[in-house]
């Protein structure tokens, strides 16, 4: 049912934020997350905020697109009551969870309120998260009439013993079906997979990534499994079910899949993500890198607005209790202080292919970067014209060269 929220201070009931949430957000880009916290099935690597219909306990899935809604049309009112400028979203992203358990009808009205309170920027990104076996061609079609633009799919691999290890419920053979009704509809598509899972070879994730590159999507995320405490995984790793998963293979598997996706015409933009050209990176998942805003709707959804963080209450039914009584559903928030906000910014920008300003980083960490372009971790032509990009090997330890940015 998803992990611990985070700490922090009590969230006010009527969610109203403070005055420092509202400075620069004119120049800020504001986009719109909705949870939809419901799966037929929990994928034993799963730490998401989700629940299936036999943990629900008070809440009804079917009820659920109205509650969001509620939330959207209360959000609009919290931001201008904040003093917050009003802003179309540019981005609005469905994830969860598997959003398309519910009624394209229902994803279709909660992003109708979205665009009745907000307003959409012209060419705004639209995306809902998809699982090959949970939608059929006229479902996609009226997901693409109603408003959306992009799909993603939750492939994971193409190999069914990793599917297997994964709880995926899916077949394979499916994906070239989901990619063609997507295509036909007018859909973007991404492909998302995983590596690393336990009993998956070198040869299980080129024959994966030879899988999605004959479906030439627009877009493809490739994340590492992480093994995630209190998961069935889990579990299972620590009785000797598993084995736990080898960080040289997973760093061969990187390598693998970005040689084979930028053979096939695909450029990394972040760490995990490649896309066929800039027009299809997926602009809500960059807002989160740049640091933009966002308001998150639904059971445990993480918001921010102008270094103001808040989440939700997570489960379902206490969700659907405050927002029917008229309560902010947000039970916690931080207000991010400088030295916070630097720490995040330089984690995030880091991982993304336009890097980071290198006049921008604090003393040490302009000192650092001689270092790490000795090391290969930072392109030295780009970082001596005043931007920090990573190599390849700078991806593959994304983590390392932050601690040296920050430490330093």
């Amino acid at each position: 049912m998803g992990s611990a929220l985070p700490l922090g201070e009590p969230a006010p009931l009527d969610g109203l934020l403070p005055a420092s949430a509202a400075e620069g957000a004119a120049d800020r880009a504001f986009g719109v997350y909705l949870h939809v916290p419901f799966c037929r099935v929990r994928c034993g690597y799963c730490d998401f905020n989700t629940y299936t219909s036999d943990e629900l306990r008070g809440a009804r899935q079917a009820d659920y697109a109205d509650h969001a809604i509620g939330e959207v049309r209360m959000s609009r009112r919290v931001l201008a009551a904040s003093g917050v400028p009003a802003r179309a979203a540019s981005t609005v992203f469905f994830g969860g969870g598997t959003p398309t358990l519910l009624p394209a009808d229902d994803l279709v009205r909660m992003l109708a309120a979205v665009r009745d309170e907000f307003g959409l920027v012209d060419g705004a990104e639209v995306t809902t998260e998809a699982n090959p076996d949970s939608v059929g061609p006229d479902d996609l079609r009226r997901l693409a009439d109603g408003g959306f633009t992009r799909v993603s799919f939750g492939m994971q691999s193409a190999v069914p013993h990793v599917l297997a290890a994964l709880d995926r419920t899916h077949d394979p053979d499916r994906i070239p079906l989901v990619v063609g009704w997507a295509r036909d509809a007018g859909l973007d598509v991404s492909l998302d997979l995983i590596y690393g899972t336990p009993g998956e070879s070198l040869a299980d994730w080129r024959r994966s990534v030879e899988a999605v590159v004959a479906q030439r999507p627009d877009h493809v995320s490739a994340y590492a499994l992480i093994v995630e405490q209190g998961t069935k995984l889990a579990r299972q790793i620590r009785r000797g079910e598993l084995a736990q998963p080898d960080d040289d293979l997973e760093a061969d598997m990187y390598e693998l899949v970005d040689d084979m996706l930028g053979a096939a015409g695909y450029a990394w933009y972040e760490v995990s993500n490649w896309a066929t050209t800039p027009e299809y990176r997926s602009r809500h998942n960059l807002g989160y890198w740049r640091g933009d805003d966002w308001w998150g709707v639904g059971p445990g959804a993480h918001s921010h607005v102008g270094g103001v963080r808040w989440w939700n209450a997570k489960h379902p039914a206490a969700y659907a209790e405050r927002v029917t009584a008229g309560f902010s559903p947000a039970v916690g928030r931080e207000v991010l202080d400088e030295p916070t906000r630097e720490t995040e910014r330089v984690l995030l920008l880091t991982r993304i292919r336009e890097g980071i300003d290198v006049p921008s980083l604090h003393a040490g960490g302009r000192h650092a970067v001689a270092g790490l372009i000795a090391d290969d971790l930072v392109d030295a032509r780009a970082a001596l014209g005043g931007r920090l990009t990573l190599t390849r090997r700078g991806r593959l330890l994304a983590d390392a060269v932050v601690r040296r940015l920050l430490d330093a």
